[in-house]
């Protein structure tokens, strides 16, 4: 094993580093693993890329590796391990909770406040390197059925979409609305077309995306936002609006779309993040008596289980990504992603079939 190893840190100004750093030993309850797929999650660009403006949970300490969708092969064990050994394939929960705080004994990292949790790409190193050291505790199990770039998928986006759906509750008695086709947005498409939703709605203005979405057949219907789409989504619904709707965009207009395109009864989840939402509590929500659900990522047992469906389903995340590069290409890769011209962008490395 190379003594250094390669990684890529974002330094906030719109550009990549790529630098040597050494190849971590895993400690008690760690594991090494040899990274083979990492995605860009779209909280990258908006908060460190750019510039560094992320806080607290969000807060990227300068010089960490960057990636927190990564996806690998364990090539090395620290001793007290439970569960995981040399030569597993597996996903790594993109944060580290502190592991006895309520949140994370319910499986919510993400949601840990305690002193010691560490996201990996923000507070500690991510995927952006050849090698990830990484918590047992944090790992999730991929099946041979599911591609490392599948499990990539799941580390973030994915799994946060999981949970909404799951708040929401979609099946084939639905019209869903999406509101934003980023990756987050199609990736919210795809899973409930698995779940059977009768109609398919998407809103978007990027002319990539909205071809995307509709190449890998996800929408039934999509509309660029405009001052009549309220009206051409109550069309097609008979004047009363679909059942669920899903913001990926993170836009008040798109959140105001969201919540007037739901009918009564109706859910709506908020899972972009950032903006604003401005709406009439009595005619937009209260007289209708819908429900707003808030959504931030999910937990580990969903997570799982959503592995396990993705299996069941015969579905691949991998299908919504359409630019692959190498690490030595990471700054172009990072660059595609804030142009928003492309759906998921990918960073791989070595042999994807090696296990």
């Amino acid at each position: 094993m190379a003594v250094k190893m390669r990684g890529a840190i974002l330094p906030g100004n719109s550009t990549v580093e790529l630098k040597d750093f050494e190849i971590p030993k895993p400690g008690f309850g760690q594991v090494l693993i040899r990274t083979k797929a990492t995605t860009i999650c779209g909280s990258d660009i908006r908060c460190i890329y750019r510039e560094h403006t992320g806080k607290g949970a969000e807060g990227y300490i300068p010089g960490m590796i960057a990636g927190h969708e990564p996806c690998g092969l364990i090539i090395e064990e620290g001793e007290g391990l439970k569960r995981f050994k040399k030569g597993d394939r597996v996903i790594v929960y993109h944060i580290s909770g502190c592991g006895v705080c309520n949140d994370c004994r319910r499986g919510y990292y993400i949601s840990c406040t305690s002193k010691f949790r560490a996201a990996y790409g923000w507070q500690r190193n991510g995927g952006m390197g050849e090698y990830i050291l990484a918590d047992e505790k944090d790992l999730i199990a991929l099946p041979d059925e599911l591609t490392y770039k599948d499990g990539a998928q799941v580390a973030c986006g994915f799994g946060t979409v999981y949970e909404a759906i799951e708040k929401i509750g979609v099946s084939g008695n639905d019209a869903v609305l999406v509101t934003g086709l980023g990756p987050v947005g199609l990736a919210a498409l795809m899973l409930c077309k698995a779940l059977g939703a009768n109609m398919l709605i998407g809103i978007e203005m990027n002319d990539y995306r909205i071809d995307l979405a509709k190449k890998l057949g996800l929408v039934d219907h999509v509309f660029k936002p405009g001052e009549d789409t309220l009206d051409e989504i109550l069309k097609l619904t008979r004047g009363q609006g679909v059942e669920k709707a899903i913001d990926c965009s993170a836009s008040d207009p798109g959140r105001q779309l969201a919540i007037r395109a739901t009918r009564s009864y109706g859910k709506i989840a908020f899972v972009g993040e950032g903006g604003t939402c401005t709406f009439n509590p009595s005619p937009d929500i209260i007289h209708g008596q819908k429900t707003i659900y808030g959504s931030w990522v999910t937990s580990l047992w969903k997570m799982e289980k959503l592995v396990d469906k993705l299996v069941r389903w015969n579905i691949h995340p991998d299908k919504l990504i359409t630019h692959e590069f190498p690490l030595a290409q990471a700054p172009e890769a990072y660059a595609l992603m804030a142009s928003g011209n492309c759906g998921k962008v990918a960073v791989v490395f070595g042999n994807q079939d090696e296990k």
